[in-house]
């Protein structure tokens, strides 16, 4: 099975690609309009065309890094170079470290640092200026952003000599769980006291896009769960406290794409930095 499963991640088709992320928005827009958490009094089109315009400078910005990413990963395995390539384990065991590390490198470090380095901050608010969380807002991040995850994204690939079939499945994973995770649905309490253990729930990631601080600096996951908890950066407040939005910017603009490709540049926006 685990060969099935590399064969097809090595080779997996753009089409399947673009059908998980635009599968991915649908399925979870329409349970939002089922069974919405906030009952949120806005255009869910205008608000989803701003974010999709994230979305699609995300994607030409990570097609560009596509070549890079690949001669990287080709690279590290030619070479024997990185944590998965010199040391020996069973096939199934280097698979769940491999995506266990790529998560824990590739995006709940690169998240605490961009919420603690202040040039990595002021580009990172636009993610957080959406007052309107949903399963739209799993992609909406400033190109300048989206340059320094690719980044990151490829020194992952290094450090952990990681092939190229499972960073697919990892991204394949990551676009799904990032929509779910954004998603503006209920979710029961034994959700959470389950299945929350392992992976980010709605519930949890809520807390992060809070308005203010220490919420917003907290729960940085996006697949796995645990690493807030293990390293202390894990958040329980309640969603009837959550107000979304971001203190230091117009949260009246957050529909802008103007204001918002522009507020990092902005001298006049705050930081708490």
């Amino acid at each position: 099975m685990l060969q099935n499963i590399e064969n097809y991640f090595q080779h997996i088709p753009s089409l399947h690609r673009a059908l998980l992320l635009a599968g991915g928005i649908t399925f979870f827009w329409l349970i939002e309009i089922a069974v919405p958490l906030f009952n949120f009094r806005y255009s869910k089109i205008k608000h989803a065309g701003v974010n999709l315009f994230f979305t699609f400078t995300t994607i030409v910005i990570n097609f560009g890094f596509a070549l890079i990413m690949v001669k990287a990963s080709d690279w590290v395995v030619a070479q024997h170079f990185g944590i998965l390539q010199i040391i020996a384990m069973p096939p199934l065991v280097k698979a769940i470290l491999g995506l266990l590390l790529l998560d824990f490198i590739g995006a709940y470090l690169v998240h605490m640092i961009e919420h603690k380095v202040k040039f990595l901050w002021k580009f990172h608010m636009v993610h957080h200026a959406d007052t309107h969380v949903d399963t739209t807002t799993g992609n909406r991040h400033h190109p300048g952003e989206s340059v320094v995850r690719a980044v990151f994204a490829i020194l992952a690939v290094i450090v952990l000599g990681t092939p190229m079939w499972m960073v697919m499945l990892y991204q394949s994973l990551s676009v799904v769980l990032t929509q779910f995770n954004h998603a503006n649905i209920r979710i029961p309490k034994w959700f959470d006291e389950t299945f929350g253990l392992i992976i980010v729930s709605p519930n949890m990631h809520r807390v992060h896009h809070h308005i203010t601080r220490p919420q917003t600096d907290s729960n940085y996951g996006n697949i796995f769960s645990f690493w807030d908890r293990i390293l202390g950066t894990y958040n329980d407040t309640p969603m009837s406290e959550i107000v979304y939005g971001l203190d230091v910017l117009d949260n009246s603009k957050d529909e802008s794409i103007a204001y918002q490709l522009k507020a990092p540049f902005d001298k006049t926006i705050k930081s708490d930095y």
